[in-house]
């Protein structure tokens, strides 16, 4: 795999961090050693993949009530040039990845952006989010 590559792939992940106890921390290091699992990270995402699988329809119906947007929403400064100049603003709702171009100012965020909510992860410079966060939720 190339560098490139990697950057691709961790660009397309998030790291989090959880805390296990040392029974439990011990049986995945059982099955990893068993071979049904080629290490910690690969249980514990099947795991999580299997619960989101099980809980699907929970999903789907509530991104449908609160009309998210699923999977990536982005927005560059032309976009939102156009929203402002429309005298439009966004109630952004997205279920996945939201992302605001780096060039976007501070300003051009306020003015077209009343509320951003993002179930996921937030990509915008350090300025645009903390000028929108009193809006994000």
């Amino acid at each position: 795999m190339s560098a490139q590559d990697l950057k691709t792939k961790n660009a397309d992940t998030e790291k989090i961090t959880i805390n296990l106890g040392p029974i439990d921390l011990g049986q995945i290091d059982l099955l990893v050693q068993e071979g049904f699992y080629s290490n910690r990270t690969d249980l514990i995402r099947t795991a999580i993949r299997n619960q989101i699988v099980a809980h699907a329809d929970v999903i789907r119906q509530t991104v449908t009530r609160k009309q998210l947007v699923l999977g990536l929403q982005h927005f560059s400064r032309a976009d939102l040039e156009t929203v402002r100049q429309a005298g439009q603003v966004l109630q952004i709702q997205v279920l996945g990845l939201g992302s605001i171009d780096a060039d976007v100012s501070p300003e051009l965020a306020l003015a077209t952006i009343e509320s951003i909510t993002v179930l996921g992860v937030l990509h915008a410079s350090p300025a645009v989010k903390a000028a929108l966060a009193g809006r994000i939720r």
